[in-house]
């Protein structure tokens, strides 16, 4: 009895190890950035700090934009990444936990530059337009679409951005574009270089139709800073909502810490956003994740409380594993007992049929030899018996055969005798 509480005390230990190795996440992920101390660097560098509370490394990989993200992400190469609203992936390598925050389109130019405020008029200029495989390139080649540019209009540059301001000051370009949160660190510089000035378009409503990802967002005076004041009054932006992206097989209990410190970082007011804005699941413009979904809408479990986060953070995925041994395993444990009892039991049953059968042949009037054959059949039939070795509890049906082979074994006796009066 006591082996078979083993047997089933190992079976159940064996699903609940199963069932824990499959919930345990990896203790490590990477996420696709941005060029080193770009603004998605910054971002992915403050994730890292919440991940390390929970034990998890996020690697941070320095790329050079949202398209090489794109790129990564859909190879396989990185678990994460973060991509500028309009950079499309293929749906089936990627899943969006949320929109996480604005990235306006910026437009500085020198203090004294005569450049059209409707970006349609604007050739022949010297535009820094962002580097190849980054999020600025691409978003500014849909600009230029939509306001009717071609790519030949203008001298296009990939200075890197905390260049870029010293190069319109020097004269050297026109315009530098900047697709980033406002308060990314190389804008903190060129906001603070005086003679440079943000351009404020005409018709900026209309423009942010023409891109199906794009909205307006309204930067108050002094957003951008303070001294100098800029901009010096309020002016309506051209913005993208930056999102996070994941692989859809990466592990539940990664994408919640994700989702988590999603929403500890971006839900905060901004200059540009209101509270609880971000993260969001309208901006994402592709397939949201079902953990995130469930994590932003409804907050996390109560769970989270109580246990280990990587157990709480996928609750209905342990009760789905553990339906099996709850439903299963536990009755075939329940059944342990009575299949031992069953089986102690048959090692005495499985004689009786012998028992029978000599019964049965004694009806027929069996003679002198066949009498004889019986008696030798019972008697190794009743050392058989003698020879099994069961618990105490099931001795009763061993002695209760024995008996009866002692009376069929009295009978064959009864009729010998009688045969040979």
């Amino acid at each position: 009895m006591r082996l078979w509480f083993l047997f089933g005390g190992a079976v159940a230990l064996a699903v609940l190890v199963g069932v824990f190795s499959r919930l345990h996440p990896p203790g490590s992920m990477m996420l696709a950035a941005g060029p080193e101390g770009g603004a998605y660097e910054t971002v992915a560098r403050d994730y890292a700090e919440i991940l390390a509370r929970d034990d998890i490394q996020l690697e941070i990989l320095d790329t050079a934009g949202s398209v090489e993200n794109a790129e990564l992400l859909s190879a396989g190469d990185v678990d994460a990444a973060f991509l500028q609203g309009g950079i499309r992936v293929d749906p089936k390598k990627a899943e969006a936990v949320g929109a996480a925050f604005f990235e306006p389109i910026i437009f500085l130019v020198n203090e004294g530059a005569t450049i059209p405020k409707n970006p349609a008029l604007w050739t022949g200029l010297r535009i820094n337009s962002g580097a190849p495989g980054s999020g600025t390139a691409a978003a500014f080649r849909d600009f230029e679409e939509a306001v009717g540019l071609n790519e030949g209009d203008n001298t296009h540059f990939s200075i890197p951005y905390a260049k870029a301001a010293g190069a319109l000051l020097d004269g050297d370009l026109d315009i530098a574009v900047y697709v980033a949160p406002i308060e990314a660190p190389y804008l903190k510089a060129a906001y603070a270089e005086s003679g440079l000035r943000v351009l404020a378009l005409d018709h900026v409503q209309a423009i942010s139709r023409r891109l199906e990802y794009a909205t307006v967002v309204t930067v108050p005076a002094g957003g951008m800073s303070l001294d100098p004041v800029l901009p010096p009054r309020p002016v309506e932006l051209i913005a993208i909502e930056a999102r996070l992206v994941v692989r859809p097989d990466l592990h539940p209990a990664l994408i919640n810490r994700l989702t988590m410190a999603a929403i500890e970082l971006h839900s905060a007011r901004g200059i540009i956003a209101d509270p609880g804005a971000f993260p969001n699941l309208e901006g994402a413009g592709m397939t949201i994740n079902n953990t995130a979904r469930q994590l932003i809408v409804d907050g996390p479990s109560t769970w989270h409380n109580w246990l280990p986060y990587w157990i709480a953070a996928q609750i209905n995925r342990v009760l789905l594993l553990l339906l099996p041994f709850f439903f299963i395993v536990v009755p075939l444990i329940r059944l342990v007992p009575m299949a031992y009892a069953y089986a102690m039991r048959w090692r005495v049953w499985q004689h009786y049929p012998e028992i029978r059968e000599i019964e049965e042949e004694l009806a027929n009037n069996p003679g002198v030899n066949e009498l004889r054959e019986m008696q030798a059949h019972l008697n190794a039939l009743d050392e058989r018996l003698a020879t099994l070795r069961l618990p105490a509890a099931y001795r009763q049906g061993l002695y209760d055969a024995r008996l009866h082979v002692e009376l069929v074994q009295k009978r064959v006796a009864e009729l010998q005798q009688h045969n040979q009066t």
